[in-house]
């Protein structure tokens, strides 16, 4: 959530951003005007309110001072006025409420600033390649995509799936579910032994306020599955960067415990709304997958020197796993809506002869901790300050799963194991048909 003290003093600023991300500029004028109205009418009645309970005070004072003064009637007055003061007092709190919601409900949908140095642009063949690693070789001609690789090994199975469940989920089995499972037990050792991270395990169901917390809600309903719970209702995480980032809500933590680093591995549900007719061959678009999350927590000058040092744990993944990918900066036009600056990490998939996104980092400064009230305060600060807050896919366990057998894969149907998953496989070099 953006800072209205911000957008009151900055409010051109603010049009220039919503226009960067594509937004038309009679929107954004007619927005941003919105919002200032809804601003000053808010603060109008606070004034107005609070005048009142000046007057109510000092009428209280003038009762006692007519009572002492023996003046019955302007007493009787006084009390009249007071009387009809408290009435205000107590509908105008219920309007100042009406008013904080009706802000704050406007607020909640807008996204977050990019950052100045995010190349502008409509969507994502605006985005800037800013490195690659890795030998991308020809395709050669009995190259196969990752789904004939695992069906012809009938180690992947998407018929009896859908049986289960519908479209878009998968049944691994053998050699093929313990190499998914082996990719996630690599990046959780990788992120926790060497870049620091701390492992947990969190719920995978959370509360509405959750998920308005990390910005799921309420612009994103529509991607999450929910499940009635007592009286309401909980909603399965998309991505654990839900529970991991909201581990600070409603807190204050000391500025030198910062950064907090948290990694989870954790199966993630999307009803993939909007998404009909992509990628519906295979394990690209899923409605569960798992996922290796990383989130930060810093202070304010810390985060975008966090932000390049994430996406290197993250690249670290395909380097130990020996597969080609390209880092790209996202444009403000394909850019998440909380993100101030995202890079994203594509991995090299021959059986496609293309690049897809593996991995998603992004910098959120401090508006997701806006949304959970998560500050941290530092031993000379005299007031909190809201925390930065970031997150990034280290990496997508499907996706790498799909990456080593396209970049694996053998002319005879075999899959060779990257060697740095083999201490996983109990020492196998290859995975053949079951």
């Amino acid at each position: 959530m953006l800072d209205i003290r911000w957008i009151r003093e900055n409010p051109q600023l603010l049009v220039e951003a919503l226009a960067k991300r594509g937004w038309s500029s009679e929107e954004s004028d007619a927005t941003v005007s919105g919002l200032i109205e809804k601003d000053e009418a808010r603060r109008a009645h606070l004034t107005a309110l609070q005048e009142k309970q000046e007057r109510r005070n000092a009428a209280s004072r003038e009762i006692g001072n007519a009572l002492r003064d023996k003046n019955p009637d302007l007493a009787e007055s006084l009390k009249a006025e007071v009387a009809g003061i408290k009435e205000f007092i107590q509908n105008g709190e219920a309007e100042g409420r009406r008013l904080d919601k009706v802000l704050d409900d406007a607020l909640a949908v807008l996204p977050n600033v990019p950052l100045d140095d995010v190349p502008v642009g409509a969507d994502e063949h605006d985005n800037v390649e800013m490195r690659r690693w890795g030998d991308v070789r020809p395709r050669p001609n009995w190259a196969r995509e990752h789904f004939e690789i695992g069906e012809a090994m009938g180690l992947m199975d998407f018929e009896r799936a859908a049986k289960l469940s519908g479209s878009r989920f998968t049944v691994l089995k053998g050699e093929i579910a313990r190499l998914e499972r082996a990719l996630g037990q690599f990046m959780l050792d990788l992120h926790t032994n060497e870049h620091g991270y701390t492992e947990v395990i969190p719920p995978l169901l959370v509360r509405d306020d959750v998920l308005y917390g990390t910005g799921q809600l309420p612009k994103f309903g529509e991607d999450l599955f929910f499940t009635p719970h007592g009286e309401g209702r909980l909603g399965l995480i998309p991505t654990s960067e839900v529970p991991l980032t909201n581990l600070v809500r409603e807190e204050i933590t000391a500025q030198e415990k910062l950064p907090l680093r948290f990694t989870a591995l954790t199966p993630c549900f999307r009803s993939e709304a909007g998404s009909a007719g992509r990628d519906t061959r295979g394990m690209l678009r899923q409605h569960q997958f798992y996922k290796v999350e990383l989130v930060s927590i810093t202070d304010q000058d810390s985060s975008i020197a966090e932000h390049e040092r994430m996406t290197q744990c993250a690249e670290t993944v395909l380097k130990r796993l020996e597969l080609p990918f390209r880092t790209v900066v996202l444009c403000t036009g394909d850019m998440g809506f909380g993100a101030r600056k995202t890079y994203d990490i594509e991995v090299w998939l021959p059986g496609q002869n293309a690049f897809r996104e593996i991995s998603s980092c992004s910098v959120c400064g401090d508006f997701q901790a806006r949304r959970m009230d998560a500050r941290y305060r530092g031993k000379d600060d005299k007031q909190n300050r809201f925390v930065h807050t970031l997150n990034g896919s280290g990496v997508a366990v499907g996706r790498a799963l799909i990456a080593v057998l396209e970049n694996y894969q053998n002319e005879d149907g075999s899959v060779t194991v990257p060697q740095a998953l083999r201490p996983y496989m109990g020492g196998r070099e290859k995975i053949g048909a079951a």
